[in-house]
């Protein structure tokens, strides 16, 4: 089963959502999913962008009623 956790942004705008994200990436282990929940625009596209540096899985990006839902993996260790 894989763990994964909820991370609540909700009306937080730059730069706590990418902190925030940052943060529970650290705390996480690999194969775990963190699920980002906002609403701030920027954010929407600054969180995958880390993502792709930090060379993690962006599983999902949704985004409805201003909204957005964002689905991160870490990955296995090998």
């Amino acid at each position: 089963m894989t763990k994964s956790k909820k991370l609540d942004v909700l009306g937080e705008t730059c730069p706590v959502p990418l902190v925030e994200t940052r943060k529970a990436v650290r705390k996480s282990s690999p194969g775990e999913i963190i699920e980002v929940i906002g609403n701030h625009p920027e954010s929407k596209e600054e969180i995958p962008m880390a993502v792709e540096e930090l060379g993690l899985e962006l599983l999902e990006i949704e985004e409805k009623n201003e909204q957005w839902r964002i689905k991160i993996k870490i990955p296995e260790e090998d």
